[in-house]
């Protein structure tokens, strides 16, 4: 059964959940485990790709848009594809919604802005996960580590 974490980013930042994103996803792929990031449009596709190379100086995350995909790079982005299903270790959810494939992964983490609109979404996904018996944690990212 997925295991469900959610991350609580601190950081005010526009993009604050989305490095909060990039962090995670370079620590999966240190690990060396597969990332699926799975982002609310194509714009917010585009964003990540550009800040996986630039959220944090010395940082190296290889990672491919979906819909490019080789066959190799251990992080793929996308916002409208069903993830490939060569990589099933983590799935990071920066939409509002429950991802229809979410359980196809060992590992879903949930990055949620500071912002309530989201906070309250989030809630409701939460719900959604207890409901049905997943395991459930939560962390706060502190503004520096997001």
């Amino acid at each position: 059964m997925t295991k469900i974490s959610f991350y609580l980013s601190q950081n005010g930042q526009p993009t604050g959940h989305l490095v909060a994103a990039c962090r995670l996803a370079e620590k999966a792929y240190q690990r060396g485990h597969g990332v699926y990031i799975h982002t609310a449009s194509a714009e917010q596709t585009q964003t990540l790709d550009r800040l996986l190379w630039s959220f944090r100086q010395g940082s190296f995350v290889p990672h491919k848009p979906a819909d490019e995909d080789d066959g190799v790079s251990p992080v793929l982005i996308g916002h409208d594809l069903r993830p490939s299903p060569r990589v099933t270790d983590i799935l990071v959810n920066l939409t509002t919604e429950v991802p229809a494939f979410f359980s196809q992964f060992q590992r879903l983490l949930e990055v949620v802005s500071i912002e309530e609109p989201a906070k309250i979404l989030a809630r409701e996904r939460f719900r959604f996960y207890r409901d049905r018996g997943y395991e459930l944690e939560t962390h706060e990212l502190s503004a520096s580590s997001s």
